[in-house]
């Protein structure tokens, strides 16, 4: 049986959130001893491939690419089914559940996933570009979430597709596609 030429792709998963305090502020406390614990879960889950660090820390929480209060969680996972394990069936659930004691409301999308060659690390201003598209335009192959997923086939049919109409529209207009 041959592989799928679309078999060697991976999930990348972003994901944001707001804080109610600083990190340091003892009301955070309880989140920030969480860290480590399920950062060493997620690391050890079975599909987990790669989350994004900041150099020297074990984690990414001082950086702060989408403002100066909003954290960011960006991961590849093998499958879907893998992340979904890790975020709804793991201690993971316990930190989430308590999400609202320390991260504010959200009012737009803080959760993208998207399709990535396998060995692909996605850069923390791809994952927000992904996270911008999905709030602008809503779910498609190119940026998704749990409720509204495609799967790596239709994204990448999807993409060929989007080069496809890109190169007929640069002929249509005289120009030569770029390759």
């Amino acid at each position: 049986m041959t592989a799928s030429p679309h078999a060697a792709a991976h999930l990348a998963q972003l994901n944001v959130a707001t804080l109610l305090h600083p990190l340091d502020d003892p009301r955070l406390a309880p989140f920030v001893e969480q860290l480590d614990p399920v950062n060493a879960a997620a690391d050890g889950t079975p599909g987990f491939v790669w989350r994004l660090v900041e150099d020297g820390a074990a984690d990414a929480t001082a950086l702060r690419p989408a403002g100066e209060d909003v954290i960011v969680n960006l991961s590849v996972w093998e499958t879907q089914e893998a992340l979904w394990d890790f975020a709804y069936r793991s201690g993971h659930l316990e930190v989430m559940r308590r999400r609202r004691d320390w991260f504010a409301r959200h009012v737009e999308s803080h959760l993208v996933l998207w399709w990535v060659p396998a060995g692909h690390v996605p850069s923390v201003t791809e994952a927000l570009e992904r996270l911008a598209e999905l709030r602008a335009n809503g779910p498609s192959p190119r940026a998704f979430t749990f409720a509204s997923s495609y799967s790596a086939t239709e994204a990448a049919e999807h993409a060929e597709h989007v080069e496809h109409a890109e190169h007929v529209e640069a002929a249509s207009a005289g120009q030569s596609p770029a390759c």
